[in-house]
């Protein structure tokens, strides 16, 4: 999408250059490896813009090789990058897929550590259908926590939708208090994606139920938990579709898949049951491979 045309959904937050073994080996025994895009809200445009969609992402880059190619990948994935800065002197972020053992980062004081309300200023995110944005740009720093509430603040008076994954990633927050501000955050959006596991940590509960209960703000919250399904909860109602059962390869990127999914078939205005088997369906194709956005 190279137009002026304004993208069904809007993503916004750090992306990094993403170092995987070309088979699902340890990190330290493995010989060829692959460079690729990494990035919860890139991800989720691009699986967005494979199954069909207008999908855009916001961020900044590094003036470096890194960032030059993390912008020529995502956009060859059929995703607009008018919207993806260059910082002058800060770098690109990097981070290490171990398969099986996690993941290392490498982004402290990256270019994207940088953005703040001022970076998207520009960007006409009430007129998206979607805004897309994750619980980890906010621990990023100060001025990415103002980001996001900024766009939280521009989208509710808009006719726009604002979907939040809570991505609660522990390192990132230090001594602050994650689970008060991804609460405080999750309750200004429309749509929140949130795994049991994480919930659990952070709020103590332990069922999706509980996790409702806790969270009665956003209009539509969809609990994942891991390989039993996902539950939405949307008004009054609730609905559960059980995972798809998967020989999983690795898991990291598969809670991006399923979100792209399921706003997939929000999109498409879908049931409340087609849009968790289609959060369903994405994610079991990361999960057979060790691509964030595995090719069809």
């Amino acid at each position: 999408m190279r137009n002026n045309a304004i993208p069904e959904l809007i993503a916004i937050g750090e992306t990094m250059v993403l170092v995987t073994p070309a088979s699902a080996e340890p990190l330290e025994s493995a010989a060829d490896f692959h460079l690729a895009a990494g990035g919860a809200e890139s991800n989720v445009a691009m699986h967005l813009a494979r199954l069909g969609h207008s999908a855009a992402w916001a961020s900044q880059l590094g003036d470096d090789a890194l960032g030059r190619r993390l912008a020529a990948q995502v956009g060859g994935s059929g995703v607009d990058t008018r919207w993806a800065l260059t910082h002058p002197s800060a770098p690109t972020g990097v981070y290490f897929k171990d398969p099986g053992r996690g993941v290392l980062y490498y982004r402290a004081g990256s270019a994207a550590s940088h953005m703040g309300p001022e970076t998207v200023a520009e960007i006409p995110l009430e007129q998206a259908a979607v805004v897309h944005v994750s619980g980890i740009t906010p621990a990023l720093s100060a001025s990415c926590n103002a980001l996001v509430r900024s766009v939280m603040e521009r989208v509710a008076d808009s006719p726009a939708s604002l979907s939040f994954d809570v991505n609660h990633r522990a390192a990132l927050w230090g001594g602050r208090d994650a689970g008060a501000e991804l609460r405080e955050l999750a309750a200004l959006a429309d749509i929140v994606f949130v795994g049991l596991d994480e919930a659990q940590v952070l709020w103590g509960t332990a069922t999706p139920e509980e996790v409702r209960a806790l969270l009665p703000e956003p209009a539509v919250l969809v609990v994942k938990d891991g390989d039993v399904g996902a539950t939405e909860f949307h008004g009054g109602t609730s609905c559960f579709v059980p995972a798809i059962p998967t020989e999983v390869v690795e898991a990291v990127g598969a809670g991006d898949a399923f979100a792209a999914g399921y706003l997939s078939a929000h999109l498409n205005g879908l049931d409340s049951e087609e849009k968790l088997r289609a959060g369903h369906r994405q994610a079991s194709l990361v999960l057979l491979s060790t691509s964030d956005v595995p090719h069809p």
